[in-house]
């Protein structure tokens, strides 16, 4: 006995809705180096609240002419929303300081957020103990 065609493919579509999730989610070690930290220090140029992950691009200054855009990798909205931090926490134009977790991607401006901190009023995100410099 085989199942009604409408079955049949709700349980393909299923499948396939399945399988781009899986695909879109990925591994913080397999992406950074989770091992190795690096400190950045510049002006927020957009900070994306949304899931899966919430990012920052921040503007720092590369100690040349100018300055390099990197791109940081964050929680999701119901984690950081636990811990304090909003679509409103952070705006453009704040300068921030950074802990982070490299791309493995040699060169590429890219990290996982480890703790931030807001010097203007003391905003703090994920310091366990330690300093940022």
């Amino acid at each position: 006995m085989t199942a009604p065609k409408s079955a049949r493919v709700l349980v393909a579509l299923a499948a396939t809705l399945t399988v781009g999730v899986a695909e879109a989610h990925h591994s913080y070690a397999a992406t950074f180096d989770v091992d190795h930290h690096i400190n950045l220090e510049g002006k927020i140029t957009q900070f994306g609240f949304r899931n899966p992950h919430s990012y920052i691009q921040l503007e720092v200054p590369d100690g040349k002419s100018g300055n390099v855009r990197w791109s940081i990798e964050w929680s999701g909205t119901a984690s950081l929303a636990t811990q304090g931090i909003n679509p409103g926490t952070l705006k453009v134009g704040d300068l921030v300081k950074i802990v982070a977790s490299p791309s493995r991607v040699k060169g590429e401006q890219r990290a996982q957020i480890v703790s931030l901190v807001r010097p203007r009023d003391g905003l703090t995100w994920g310091l366990k103990g330690e300093k940022v410099d």
